[in-house]
């Protein structure tokens, strides 16, 4: 990279915030010199922006499509990215200007909600870092899933206006706007680019997210207005910018489920359309698209851009004149489709009437993709009855994830046991239709954010161990730190590190959730997002027999512990939600309670978000990836924790299997049936019989109903949850997660953990090797693997 000029920075970044405030440095407010300091960034990047683009254009390239980014802040980012974060800071203290503060201007893009997001973000660094040739399209949420707060220990949602101040890190180009077609009415689709900047290569990539708005007139109908009918004189602009404006909308009932979909459709056929667009001005001469397949490949980001693979083929039929024939064989060159789960209810399924009421087209094309599927299997000799479990079309309902499966030329897992359930069960004839097509992509997460950045005191360190910074440019050279495994030395400074990354949390927790935590005490932390199947209840059944257990010897010999979550539960899952205010009862009982002697302390963060895990992955002492084995498909957070020096607390279960391996078992804390032991179980695992048998289970299930200290006020959210383990209500099965089957081996496994953190070089040693053996976690790994096995590029 340039070396930065100093003088030239300044007088950019002084111009800048005279011409957009027209105010003296001196005068200005810390929001309007973040928004002058992004400006200069900016101005840095549009060069390389410009060349990369040129580059892009002949060649073959990979489109990611994926409803959230999860990019988080873009300052520190994009400066570390540059090489001149450093320089920056330094100049930025000259100037009496506190660059933490700055940074805290900044709202996070509100463009995802959990790993799945985050990974995309990943990819799409990690993309621009290995000079591929890779666009990420997506949503601009105006309002992102939401901010949480706490009342009274339950959730709250409020809009994340995150654009509300402005977004400086995109560019709205209106000139590439694109109209998208509903069943009942249109919409215009306006890009913002984000750059996506490479490390230290001056490659920036773009990710390109749509705006829904209005088309004329920006919907705003004067006649209605000046006749009193304020409502009816913007319904046209607030109808187009609804799709917009809410990732991931409500969708208990069937407004919300149509509004999801039209999300979905908005931006893949925006997205699509403006490709094809640019690639008929590019090769003018191919009518029939027949060398378009060379120049373009797909990737579908689980189940909710699966809707492009009809929105194609209806382009090319519909408005390029191609047969059917050459569109859908066009179709089956250019998609590959990742999966990211295996749980049915998250593998989208769609109502033909809905579909129809967003594009009766892709209805037309679903149907016959279907029909012509089961000719094809027919004309393999497979019966009616052997067809059946392929039908993309059943019942009335589309299986999105079948669609994907049949049309791509690629289906992947994200982590090693993952894709093994993908093949054996949860697309198990479509492996055995096309076993060539599936394969595994084990996740990763960029070191750049996770390491670099959120922890330059470790990274610093790393850099003098190995005498080198080669290792930020390739992961697997950290396992030359292996050597000093029993270095005391290195062990002491290590944890000198952790202790330091914990005090900043602490600060940090402090100011943001008002509850004082000692740095001293083992950092527990589990924080992603709430579902069932993740099991924050099991943490939270443990906490509180731990708590049962001080009650009864307030001397108890363990070392003091503080339980950190941080999750968001979905608006309308109703067991979720009460699972936090579960969590914040046990915090409010705990923390106000003296007898304990502060042997333990929970903390339920509010707003989990990137800039909010930036703190918190560096100063964890224990990483909880307690997810029942088989659900999880790969799980992101805990390579980060991984990196920065975390034992992890978990099952065998999605990336944990090969944490473990590359780690060592002795490195990390295994806990809790197998996937294979839990499928034997399932048809006679009764959680009745551990109720009765084992006092810690019976006391903290009671809990739910009986403990007089915590309340649900009276809304059933205990009692629901109470139910889910010991009684299910409609014939449903009892403890569905296996929360009470794993909960003594859990028990066991923090005994060992508290064991384990007494010797503290012992523990060092442990967060060292989890260092040493984090390379394989990296996403510049993972997208290698995309692009020289699936995109080719």
């Amino acid at each position: 990279m340039k070396k930065l000029n100093r003088k030239q920075f300044i007088e950019n970044f002084k111009s800048n915030l005279e011409q957009k405030y027209v105010k003296s440095f001196e005068d200005s407010t810390k929001f309007e010199k973040y928004h002058a300091l992004s400006e200069t960034i900016m101005d840095m990047i549009s060069k390389d922006w410009l060349e990369t683009n040129k580059k892009n254009r002949t060649e073959r390239n990979a489109f990611y499509f994926s409803a959230e980014f999860l990019i988080g802040r873009s300052l520190g980012n994009n400066l570390l990215n540059l090489g001149i974060i450093d320089e920056v800071k330094e100049i930025l203290k000259d100037l009496d200007i506190d660059f933490d503060e700055i940074e805290d201007e900044e709202d996070d893009a509100a463009l995802g909600n959990g790993g799945l997001g985050r990974l995309a973000a990943c990819f799409m660094e990690s993309g621009a870092t290995e000079g591929l040739n890779l666009h990420g399209y997506g949503v601009r949420y105006s309002q992102g899933i939401f901010k949480q707060r706490f009342e009274n220990g339950f959730q709250l949602e409020e809009g994340d206006s995150w654009v509300a101040r402005g977004d400086f890190w995109s560019l709205r180009k209106e000139s590439e706007s694109q109209i998208v077609n509903f069943r009942n009415f249109k919409v215009k689709a306006v890009p913002y680019d984000v750059p996506v900047v490479g490390y230290k290569n001056g490659v920036v990539n773009t990710l390109r997210l749509w705006q829904s708005e209005a088309i004329k007139n920006d919907g705003f109908d004067f006649q209605d207005f000046n006749d009193f009918r304020y409502d009816e004189s913007v319904s046209e602009k607030n109808r187009a910018e609804d799709i917009t404006r809410v990732l991931y909308p409500n969708d208990n009932i069937r407004q919300g489920k149509l509004l999801r979909l039209l999300q979905q459709y908005f931006f893949v056929s925006a997205s699509l359309q403006e490709i094809v667009q640019k690639y008929k001005r590019l090769y003018p001469e191919d009518k029939n698209f027949s060398q378009f397949h060379k120049y373009h490949i797909f990737q579908l980001n689980d189940t909710h851009p699966v809707i492009a693979i009809p929105e194609l083929i209806r382009i090319l039929l519909d408005e390029e004149n191609l047969s059917w024939d050459d569109a859908f064989g066009l179709a089956t060159k250019v998609f590959a489709f990742t999966n990211h789960t295996v749980l049915q209810e998250a593998l989208e399924k769609w109502n033909l009437d809905l579909i129809h009421e967003v594009s009766p087209r892709a209805v037309d094309i679903i149907k016959e993709i279907d029909k012509r599927l089961l000719e094809s299997l027919q004309e393999k000799g497979y019966s009616l009855e052997e067809m059946e479990p392929y039908r993309i079309v059943k019942n009335e309902m589309v299986e999105m994830a079948f669609l994907a499966t049949y049309v791509s030329t690629s289906i992947n897992g994200v982590a090693e046991l993952h894709t093994i359930i993908l093949k054996k069960e949860t697309l198990n004839q479509w492996f055995k239709l096309y076993p060539e097509k599936f394969n595994n992509k084990t996740n990763g997460v960029t070191p750049r954010r996770w390491l670099q950045y959120s922890n330059p005191q470790l990274t610093a360190y790393i850099d003098k161990l190995l005498k080198s910074e080669d290792w930020k440019h390739d992961m697997t050279k950290l396992k030359g730190l292996e050597k000093f495994a029993d270095d005391v030395k290195v062990l002491d400074k290590l944890n000198e590190i952790k202790f330091e990354k914990k005090v900043q949390l602490a600060k940090y927790i402090k100011k943001y959730e008002g509850i004082e935590i000692d740095p001293n005490s083992i950092f527990d932390i589990q924080i992603k997002r709430l579902h069932e199947y993740k099991r924050q209840l099991l943490n939270a059944l443990h906490i509180l027999h731990l708590y049962y257990e001080l009650k009864v010897n307030p001397s108890l010999d363990m070392h003091p512990v503080t339980f950190i979550f941080g999750a968001k539960a979905a608006p309308g899952y109703f067991r979720a939600k009460g699972i936090i205010k579960f969590i914040n009862e046990i915090s409010k009982l705990i923390n106000n309670d003296s007898e304990i002697n502060g042997k333990i302390k929970v903390v339920f963060i509010q707003n989990y978000r990137v800039s909010y895990a930036e703190k918190l992955f560096p100063a964890a002492d224990v990483s909880e990836q307690i997810s029942t084995a088989g659900k999880e498909a790969s799980g992101t957070g805990n390579m980060k924790f991984m990196m920065n020096g975390t034992p992890t607390l978990g099952t065998m279960d999605g990336a944990n299997v090969e944490i473990f391996r590359e780690a060592g078992l002795e490195n990390n804390f295994l806990f809790g049936r197998t996937e294979e032991e839990i499928n034997e179980l399932a048809y006679t695992y009764n959680p009745i019989n551990i109720y009765n048998s084992d006092e810690r289970v019976k006391k903290v299930v009671d809990a739910l109903i009986k403990e007089e200290r915590i309340s649900d006020e009276g809304t059933n959210h205990f009692l629901d949850i109470y139910n889910s383990l010991i009684d299910p209500k409609d014939g449903n099965r009892a403890d569905v997660y296996y929360l009470l089957e794993d909960f003594a081996s859990y028990v066991e496994a923090h005994k060992r953990v508290d064991e384990a953190y007494r010797d503290r070089r012992g523990y060092a040693r442990k967060g060292l090797i989890n260092i040493a053996n984090s390379g394989l976690f990296s996403s510049d790994r993972t997208i290698k693997q995309y692009a020289e096995e699936i995109w080719k590029i």
